[in-house]
């Protein structure tokens, strides 16, 4: 039923020794009614406090062990749960990197973000009320039935023929929620989307006054959370009112036979008594055991949800004869074809260019025409759908990944910086960078003068998303980052949008102080016009290629784009 329970493997001795103890506490709390009827019977209607006394003594003795029991359990309980989670969110986390942008985006970051979170929190507090539960409530349910049986047979009957009426109740609660709660997860999937959408985009939603129009989708896709889980709530809280009325119909049929018989002198008085200490003792197990299913139910929905991504196909694999791939950088793209999905038209078509080592190739074009899905082809985020993309003289495909992206640097579109300090930040490109590094790349990133103007400098804590910086500071610092790596393929994804001009061509010059082979994607030509290539896209097709002054005669769209930022310069 759960197939995730293969990651609790590390915890067998606490999954088995946790129950035996929860079991033993059970055992002792069985003996407790009887010990009881004993005291009444024997001691009190005799007038033997000896017996009472006796009694008394071993009643303290077992609750004391049962104390014990319980305590071991629940420590074998914590270790197991926390673990078995634990082991689950690493194994996901693993999966979750090495998934394509294919698989991450038909997922969702927020689903993702649910599963590794609310998920597996539903799979721990299963694990741990398996441990702590699932032994003691059904042993006491059939030990009350047992031990009813051995005091009086005719009244033991009525232990059993309860049991069947709450299996029927149990199967009708199971059957109906199970399908609910994968709703409810599906809701809440919908609102930590919004709710992501709305932090993060607050300046844009305030920007256009849309204030009441999220909070308008927000309220519906609460409403329509909370309407979901009233439906299986109002579902699941059935079972234990039921189950109460049923247990409280057993107890007036044992108060009215038991009494009958003590009448007609067949059972004593403590009898009666133990006999109700026994349905009790049920009545609490089974309502126990409704919670579990509910509980179990949830973990279920958990489980399949979590075990959706686990078993995704990663459609960029790495070859297992993959090659150790060694080169300056040289990238050739040979008639690439590449669409998202198998329901999605091309997005790029027929793409063929060779840049040699060491040399610059400009990327322009309208938007979505296809710009930056190209450069994430070189570093294989995508695998083409037809043609071949090759570093080095090497099909991507036959790279060891690792290999691969650590040949390639990228500057992405939206710059991205990390918790930590700036020179943490930077250390993502290069691990053990030292402080002197760290000031080369800023000084090329023309991010020094800012840096060094910080009271801490690179000690500088970097707020969450690096709020406390402009957008062409973290833009620099972007670049920074992928400039220390000294890869021998550098890709600049926009990276230069929020710049002004004299930092543009600052940052361009500077740049050929290394020897990577550099890709720039723009919407500028006066930041590619340099370039040693220039390649145009449209609607994901080449419209040219070559240098500036070649696509100024031969390429359309190039003039129109030269022409159209040639008189808003005039304007300006």
């Amino acid at each position: 039923m759960f197939s995730l329970i293969r990651y609790a493997k590390k915890y067998k001795k606490q999954i088995i020794l946790g129950p035996f103890f929860k079991f033993l506490e059970a055992v002792f709390e069985l003996f407790l009614p009887l010990l009881m009827a004993v005291m009444v019977d024997e001691g009190i209607l005799k007038n033997d406090w000896s017996k009472v006394l006796q009694m008394t003594f071993w009643m303290i003795i077992l609750s004391i062990a049962g104390l014990v029991a319980a305590i071991v359990c629940q420590y074998y309980a914590s270790i197991a749960s926390q673990g078995f989670g634990t082991e689950i969110r690493n194994e996901l986390m693993k999966k979750i990197n090495k998934l394509s942008y294919k698989e991450i985006n038909e997922f969702g970051t927020d689903t993702l973000i649910t599963r590794m979170t609310n998920d597996i929190n539903q799979l721990q507090l299963a694990m741990a009320m398996f441990i702590r539960l699932v032994i003691r409530a059904p042993f006491l349910s059939i030990g009350s039935v047992v031990m009813a049986f051995y005091i009086d047979f005719q009244i033991g009957l009525i232990f059993l023929a309860l049991l069947p009426i709450f299996c029927v109740l149990l199967y009708f609660i199971i059957k109906k929620s199970i399908p609910l709660y994968a709703k409810v997860q599906a809701k809440l999937d919908r609102l930590n989307e919004l709710v992501n959408q709305n932090l993060s985009g607050v300046r844009v939603i305030r920007a256009f006054a849309r204030r009441d129009t999220e909070k308008k989708n927000f309220n519906e896709a609460t409403d329509d959370l909370s309407k979901e889980y009233l439906r299986v709530t109002n579902i699941s809280a059935l079972l234990s009112p039921a189950t109460t009325l049923i247990m409280n119909i057993g107890v007036v049929a044992v108060f009215y036979i038991g009494g009958y018989k003590v009448n007609i002198g067949n059972l004593q008085q403590g009898q009666v008594l133990a006999l109700v200490n026994y349905m009790n003792q049920m009545l609490l197990a089974l309502i126990v055991v409704s919670e579990l299913v509910v509980i179990f139910t949830r973990a279920y929905a958990s489980n399949n949800r979590i075990e959706e991504v686990l078993a995704t196909d990663i459609s960029v694999k790495e070859a297992s004869n993959a090659k150790d791939a060694s080169g300056e950088g040289d990238i050739e793209f040979d008639h690439v074809n590449f669409r998202f999905s198998d329901d999605y038209g091309l997005a790029l078509e027929d793409i063929s260019f060779k840049l040699p080592a060491g040399q610059t190739l400009g990327i322009i074009g309208p938007t979505a025409s296809g710009k930056t899905t190209l450069t994430q082809l070189i570093s294989r985020f995508y695998d083409v759908s037809d043609g071949s993309v090759k570093v080095n003289g090497l099909d991507v495909r036959d790279w060891k990944l690792h290999d691969l992206r650590k040949e390639t640097s990228i500057a992405p579109q939206k710059a991205v910086l990390f918790s930590g300090t700036v020179r943490e930040n930077l250390q993502w490109g290069k691990a053990n960078a030292s402080d002197q590094e760290c000031i080369e790349a800023l000084e090329i990133a023309q991010a020094l003068d800012f840096v060094e103007a910080l009271p801490d400098k690179l000690d500088t804590e970097i707020f969450e998303g690096g709020k406390n910086f402009s957008g062409g500071q973290k833009q620099r610092l972007a670049i920074a980052r992928a400039v220390i790596a000294k890869s021998n393929i550098l890709i600049l994804d926009d990276s230069l949008s929020a710049l002004d001009y004299q930092t543009d061509l600052q940052l361009r010059t500077a740049l050929k102080r290394i020897d990577s082979t550099l890709i720039i994607i723009s919407q500028r030509l006066k930041s590619i016009e340099d370039a040693d290539q220039i390649l145009v896209l449209d609607n994901g097709r080449m419209a040219g290629l070559g240098t500036h002054e070649e696509l100024i005669r031969t390429c359309k769209l190039y003039q129109e784009i030269a022409k159209s930022q040639e008189e808003e310069e005039d304007e300006e």
